[in-house]
């Protein structure tokens, strides 16, 4: 597993980042980050951009970051990806990406967000 100069894995410093939020953000990320891992066993866990979780799987699934009023979680292919239950709810306009936006107190759809990252895997696989 890849350390940075800290020492810390990518893991180690998406849970740092979970325990400084200290609020709902924190809360949702860690919520949505199991999903991700129960929907890909073996997901792998990087910390890019200076600071933005990121899940990978044959290429990037998605990123999660946080801001003030929400945590948004951007698929990389997102726009080739079937949404029935419609979670995507951000980035619409683009040719490629598709973002999940989740603000204070919303909810997402469990077994829908886990086959939207498990056809994100699929997809990339098939590359």
């Amino acid at each position: 597993m890849a350390r940075n100069e800290s020492g810390k894995s990518p893991s180690e410093l998406i849970d740092q980042r979970i325990a400084e939020l200290g609020d709902w953000r924190g809360e949702t990320l860690a919520r949505m980050r199991l999903l991700i891992r129960e929907a890909i066993p073996g997901v792998v866990e990087e910390w890019k951009w200076r600071g933005v979780p990121t899940w990978y799987k044959d290429g990037i699934i998605c990123t999660g970051e946080t801001y003030k009023d929400k945590v948004k979680l951007t698929f990389a292919r997102g726009a080739a990806l079937d949404d029935p239950a419609r979670l995507f709810n951000a980035s619409l306009d683009g040719n490629v990406r598709r973002a999940i936006d989740i603000a204070e107190g919303e909810a997402v759809d469990p077994a829908a967000f886990r086959a939207l990252v498990g056809a994100a895997a699929d997809l990339n696989a098939a590359r």
